[in-house]
């Protein structure tokens, strides 16, 4: 039973622990995960946590509806923050924004930084991540945050939407990139670390899926039966 005991950070039993490859990532941006109760339940240890343990003062609300939600609207007044929900839309801003360099700064871009970017970031499907935006009163009127790149997911074995979409970890890694290339982020921190745990998620996930396949074990997903080949584990050099 000693082998089924779970690490409280990464969720994951001990003797898989992903703690042991993440480091942190002291951006200056302060992330807010929002998260649909179904992720966790479904994926206990998704890219968002992931993400939370590589990031300095990130914080995961789980929830569906976040109009009356304490912690996100004590956030949201709090005059040190910019809040910002990163979604696409045709009315998104991006880390080279006037508008947001506007939003930090006193007189851009000599000015000293006065706050600090409050990072929302919606934890989800796309399917209940769009009745989660319906719902929460809250974010309707957020300035909304997107990307100047054309990125592709390495989450390859996962069926997205469209090509452009990501998952919540790239999107904190990609992000952090823009932002520091706008001088909106330290310069000399090292994003990285977000992809590398990502990247031994990735590897150790298709592990297991091929040691599946090969023993013949019952699925643990509702998809997984489909899937009867072994898959190539990159190795991402």
């Amino acid at each position: 039973m000693a082998e089924r005991e779970l690490c409280f950070q990464c969720l994951r039993p001990k003797r898989f622990c992903y703690c042991k490859y993440t480091k942190p990532v002291e951006s200056g941006i302060k992330f807010i995960f929002l998260t649909h109760p179904k992720e966790v339940k479904r994926q206990k240890t998704g890219t968002g946590r992931l993400a939370h343990l590589c990031l300095p003062q990130s914080e995961i609300l789980m929830g569906i509806d976040f109009t009356q939600n304490e912690r996100l609207n004590q956030l949201l007044q709090d005059e040190r923050y910019v809040p910002l929900l990163m979604y696409p839309s045709p009315l998104s801003v991006t880390a080279d924004s006037p508008v947001l360099k506007e939003k930090l700064y006193d007189n851009p871009p000599q000015g000293m930084q006065k706050k600090i970017p409050l990072v929302l970031i919606i934890d989800s499907t796309w399917f209940c991540s769009k009745k989660m935006l319906k719902l929460s009163k809250n974010l309707f009127d957020l300035t909304k945050l997107s990307f100047k790149g054309a990125y592709k997911s390495i989450f390859t074995f996962k069926t997205e939407p469209a090509e452009h979409c990501i998952s919540t970890i790239e999107s904190c890694y990609y992000l952090i990139k823009e932002m520091q290339e706008a001088s909106l982020a330290p310069k000399d921190i090292d994003p990285e670390p977000l992809m590398d745990v990502f990247k031994k998620m990735i590897q150790f996930q298709l592990e297991k899926e091929n040691e599946r396949i090969t023993l013949g074990l019952p699925s643990t997903h509702p998809k997984d039966y489909k899937y009867t080949k072994l898959k190539e584990i990159p190795t991402f050099n």
